[in-house]
């Protein structure tokens, strides 16, 4: 092609290749938001949901706390929390591998 000539079909297919990427990213968005990850802290005490997005949405005690120090109970908490960003960080990884893995760039971008 002459230099300073238009590509058009160039042109139209990165037009669609965009479009298509705006709507991978609205459904990894929409998955982020909704999917959930539980775990628990290593005692087995606190179970903490979170979504992928790092939204705690529950935290459950699965035990009796009254034979339990204060620092005891605090410590199940700040485990189970810790572990639930590292599942949110995970579940979001997994997610964006799973929406994006057919796309590839284009022809020498």
């Amino acid at each position: 092609m002459p230099r300073g000539e238009i590509d058009e079909a160039w042109i139209e297919e990165a037009v669609r290749r965009y479009r298509r990427i705006e709507s991978l990213q609205a459904e990894f968005d929409a998955a982020v938001a909704t999917v959930q990850v539980t775990v628990r802290s290593p005692d087995g005490l606190v179970e903490v949901v979170v979504t992928a997005a790092g939204t705690i949405t529950d935290v459950r005690f699965l035990g009796p706390l009254h034979h339990r120090s204060p620092r005891d109970v605090a410590n199940s908490v700040q485990a189970a929390v810790t572990a639930a960003g590292d599942a949110a960080q995970w579940a979001r990884e997994k997610l964006h591998n799973e929406t994006f893995t057919a796309y590839r760039p284009l022809a020498g971008a």
